[in-house]
């Protein structure tokens, strides 16, 4: 076929070129975004004498009926078209005539894409926090009813200090918080209305570039043209977000595949999220988890290469841009999947309370409060850090624990420990006794959950 764009080329493009530089497998899904653009700037070109009122109408009658039939699936993709700008105009000069090829006065597909991938984003965006908070939800709710379940903390993947089930819960509860934060402001930064800046220079048409950035919805207009058209900081804002909340996934999973091996026994995952062996029948899998784990690689190779992608390239739009998309459209369907499985996968774990508390009660953990224990009486704490590792290893040394020694036998290594130094190490009464702000209290865990309630309320 002749070439695609005016008077400028001589003969057909060669097949494999077509095929080699469309996008349309991949633009396709910005064809609401691409025809709601057009529709406000057919709007735009009647209110400066561009249009008449009714070239205006037939236009929009006819993106109507385009955007239908993408919809319906009704229109046939051509990769000699390219992109989804091309098809739309096209297809709308199938249409109307002549009178479709006045849509493109003061407009450029560099600009025609800014403004497509921005809305995109935003929606995209919109739709993850949604996800998220319905994540953060499940967490809370899973928090309140489990913030009394003692279970034990890990640095290291070593037992380490008495917890709640609840507090542990909370913690990824305030990662996804801090997500949801960052999801805003890449919202907020998404929302430059680029439409008017052209193939780089803006026009010498008098365009109303406030009338579009009202009718398409942005906060503020682009301040250069030549960034507007050339700018993918939004993109990689978007990508850093994701790959952000993958990280905070990835993490849980591990927890949650953890908590629920044999060697654990914390949880009981939901038979619907896993899956058996060929062989094995005994087996029950995390694959759901596993999947999500593996998933954040995906998203994180996405950000990197847009970053790649956009490292070495002149202003203002370059071909190489188009390679943006895939990346994008991909890592938005896997989170919003990625968080979509962990809410079923909290909403429908189980606890295993008594494997819990053994765990918490067979250990050495309330070592550190026995530690505490003695600073509390006066002994410089690593003095007292050190006569307890005494114990914990002398304990060792006899297959025991902190717990089995005796009053007689914990006062042979220390004057100042008093009578009431085994209640004061009991687990139930750690973690009543705690007094740091947003430590792992149960009144901390309480006042945790009841602000994070009105936070999500709100």
């Amino acid at each position: 076929m002749t070439k695609a764009w005016g008077g400028r080329f001589e003969g057909k493009t060669d097949l494999l070129m077509e095929r080699f530089s469309s996008s349309i497998a991949t633009d396709w899904v910005l064809y609401p975004y691409d025809i709601e653009g057009s529709i406000a700037f057919a709007q735009m070109l009647a209110r400066i004498g561009v249009l008449t009122v009714d070239e205006k109408d037939q236009i929009i009658a006819a993106l109507a009926e385009v955007r239908h039939e993408i919809a319906q699936g009704l229109m046939p993709f051509k990769d000699e078209l390219e992109d989804i700008h091309m098809h739309i105009e096209a297809r709308l000069i199938e249409k109307v005539g002549d009178l479709g090829k006045k849509l493109h006065t003061g407009r450029s597909r560099n600009d025609q894409v800014a403004v497509d991938m921005r809305l995109f984003v935003k929606d995209g965006l919109r739709e993850a926090r949604d996800e998220l908070v319905w994540l953060m939800r499940a967490i809370l709710d899973k928090a309140e009813a489990m913030q009394d379940h003692l279970v034990p903390g890990y640095t290291h993947t070593q037992r380490a200090q008495v917890v709640t089930l609840g507090h542990h819960l909370m913690a990824y509860f305030y990662m996804f918080k801090r997500d949801r934060k960052r999801m805003q402001e890449a919202f907020n930064r998404a929302d430059v209305m680029p439409l008017g800046s052209g193939a780089l220079a803006g026009s010498t048409i008098p365009l109303d570039r406030e009338f579009l950035r009202d009718r398409l919805g942005f906060a503020r207009l682009s301040e250069n043209s030549m960034d507007a058209v050339s700018d993918r900081d939004f993109v990689a804002d978007t990508l850093y977000c994701l790959s952000m909340i993958m990280m905070h996934l990835s993490r849980l999973c591990e927890d949650l595949i953890l908590f629920s091996t044999e060697e654990f026994g914390y949880i009981s995952l939901p038979d619907p999220l896993c899956t058996g062996s060929s062989l094995m029948p005994h087996k029950k899998n995390p694959d759901a988890l596993e999947l999500t784990r593996g998933k954040s690689a995906r998203v994180f190779g996405d950000l990197f290469s847009l970053l790649v992608l956009l490292k070495g390239l002149p202003l203002t739009y370059n071909r190489d841009m188009q390679e943006d998309k895939e990346a994008l459209f991909r890592s938005l369907v896997t989170v919003k999947d990625c968080l979509g499985i962990l809410r079923l996968t909290i909403e429908g774990f189980a606890p295993r309370r008594d494997r819990m508390e053994e765990a918490v009660r067979n250990s050495s953990m309330q070592a550190v409060e026995m530690a505490e224990y003695l600073a509390m009486k006066g002994v410089p704490f690593r003095e007292a850090h050190h006569i307890v590792g005494t114990m914990v290893k002398d304990c060792e040394r006899t297959d025991r624990r902190i717990n089995d020694l005796t009053f007689t036998e914990i006062r042979s290594y220390s004057a100042a420990f008093g009578e009431d130094v085994n209640d004061y190490v009991k687990p139930e009464n750690v973690i009543l006794r705690r007094a740091t702000l947003g430590g792992a209290s149960l009144k901390e865990v309480r006042s945790q959950i009841d602000k994070e309630k009105t936070y999500l309320n709100s």
